[in-house]
């Protein structure tokens, strides 16, 4: 049945082709709210619910049963934090209310007409009596957009809209005016229907507080949009993320929150319940500073290949997030994982999870970075069944060797009382490798590496599939290299970066040439 409104009856259906993925997360919101809703009320509303229908009705005037409606739907606790109805917010523990709150400051209602507030509140949660409690920082509010929109939907006689009205960015992101010069012609406009499960869009949508160490502050949070298929399914899998920890809703990018999120719902089900979601960033670009825009944007769906989630859940694991105080010790925040930020984007693009390795970590920062990740880099490579081939593996495991060998003879040539510079080296080695801009140049570098290395017995077990790799495609084996640098981690010593085993007799025979060229005598 097609979406329909007749009367004082308002006909919901989630098949209906014309509706956006945000009216389907709407249609889900609505559901939630309404089964959290008394069925005796004031304006004598009524409703049924279906997995894939609903159907709302009342006997008097719109615009009073709508007012019911949205204040009933969208509260404010005494803190003046945001309480959705649906997802029964009274009941969630502040951590999680607190993130929900500012998500939707940070990404629906961005602009200060959304809202009202009245000071910036700083709130302790003890999570764990044994652990330090988690200090919760949020923008309290008088007032927000959705608590008034009836006024919107319903002419001066206090019916609804017969005709289409303009909608806000805010209520359906990325649908707005496409120029202020051109206000009446680019505007985008909806059924009052239809604007209505829009406000409910916020109820069903999960929030991430983003923390990348690439974009900079270009976004601080981001907006989970589920792909709804089945009402009833979905609103029970939307009540279980409430009880989710502080820190899982702490994402390092737009792929890391919208992997995360759909891991989050298979955790919770047991099974992969929730295939697809888009995850959204709003925020001001240069060319127009007089409204909030979508800055970003990534479509997910994992429905077609079943090791995309469990390489990115292998990465959550191994590349994990610390929990800090900031400075002024008034807020706890998450630091991310710039490990998994690059590895969760390239899942979520559908691309090899180690892409692009080799020309995001450009400088000597990032890459210092990266290092403290080398155990965590390590045990994922180890991880089993992430999604690589026995090549790309046999192609870090060369790598490895040849670090490892590379070491073995810098530690041979240090004399006595001077300081082994492993550090120096592997930048040395990195900066070398960021000037391979051409399948020639990276073959040269691949070459002296190895050779200068020694005897190899990885590469010569694998020699054909391994060259076949850096001949076909270089920029993905130039990537591998960068990992393998960024991963090495020695046989138990305490300083992982600086293994000083001693290497295999045919591994010497380079040993008087100076490894890449590093003079002991310099470094």
């Amino acid at each position: 049945m097609p979406t329909l409104a007749i009367g004082n009856t308002l006909i919901f259906d989630l098949a209906e082709p014309g509706l956006s993925l945000m009216h389907r997360a709407g249609l889900a919101g609505l559901y939630m709210t309404l089964g959290q809703l008394p069925t005796q009320n004031p304006v004598g509303m009524q409703w049924e619910l279906s997995p894939t229908r609903i159907s709302l009705s009342w006997p008097g005037q719109d615009k009073e049963a709508i007012d019911w409606l949205l204040g009933e739907s969208f509260q404010l606790n005494p803190d003046g934090l945001i309480c959705l109805r649906g997802i029964r917010a009274k009941q969630m523990p502040i951590s999680y209310l607190a993130i929900a709150h500012q998500g939707i400051l940070g990404t629906l209602l961005q602009h200060t007409s959304t809202h009202k507030s009245r000071s910036i509140v700083v709130k302790p949660y003890h999570a764990d009596e044994d652990k330090p409690p988690v200090f919760i920082q949020f923008k309290a509010l008088d007032q927000y957009a959705y608590q008034s929109f009836s006024s919107s939907l319903c002419d001066s006689k206090g019916r609804l809209h017969t005709k289409p009205i303009k909608v806000a960015g805010w209520l359906n992101p990325g649908a707005a005016v496409r120029h202020q010069a051109f206000t009446s012609d680019t505007s985008f406009e909806e059924p009052a229907h239809l604007a209505l499960v829009l406000l409910f869009a916020s109820v069903a949508c999960c929030y991430f507080r983003l923390r990348s160490h690439l974009q900079e502050a270009r976004a601080q949070y981001a907006l989970v949009i589920p792909e709804v298929t089945n009402l009833e399914k979905y609103a029970k899998l939307r009540l279980k993320v409430n009880k989710g920890a502080f820190h899982e809703f702490w994402a390092s990018s737009l792929g890391d929150a919208g992997l995360q999120f759909l891991a989050m719902a298979e955790k919770l089900t047991g099974k992969l319940s929730l295939e697809a979601c888009q995850v959204v960033t709003m925020g001001t670009v240069p060319w127009s500073t007089q409204q909030k825009t979508r800055t970003d944007t990534y479509w997910i769906n994992i429905s077609q290949n079943s090791q995309q989630l469990g390489t990115y859940k292998a990465s959550r694991e191994h590349l994990s997030d610390r929990i800090l105080l900031s400075n002024n010790k008034q807020e706890t925040y998450i630091e991310t994982s710039l490990a998994r930020e690059i590895i969760a984007d390239n899942l979520a693009r559908g691309q090899p999870w180690f892409a692009g390795f080799a020309t995001k970590i450009h400088d000597s920062e990032l890459f210092h970075k990266l290092t403290y990740e080398r155990e965590g880099l390590n045990n994922m490579i180890k991880a089993p069944n992430i999604e690589w081939s026995d090549t790309e593996r046999h192609f870090v495991e060369a790598c490895h060797e040849a670090i490892r060998n590379s070491y073995g003879i810098l530690r041979k040539r240090t004399k006595e009382g001077d300081v082994l510079r492993i550090d120096k080296f592997n930048e040395r080695l990195r900066t070398r490798l960021a000037r391979c801009k051409s399948p020639a140049t990276f073959r040269e570098f691949m070459a002296d590496f190895w050779s200068r290395a020694g005897y190899l017995s990885t590469f010569q077990n694998h020699r054909d599939e391994i060259m076949e790799l850096i001949l076909s495609d270089w920029k993905k084996a130039r990537d591998l290299t960068l990992l393998s640098m960024a991963s090495y981690k020695g046989a138990g010593n305490k300083d992982d970066r600086a293994n000083t085993e001693d290497i295999p007799e045919d591994s010497q025979t380079n040993a008087e040439d100076d490894i890449l060229d590093v003079d002991m005598d310099d470094i």
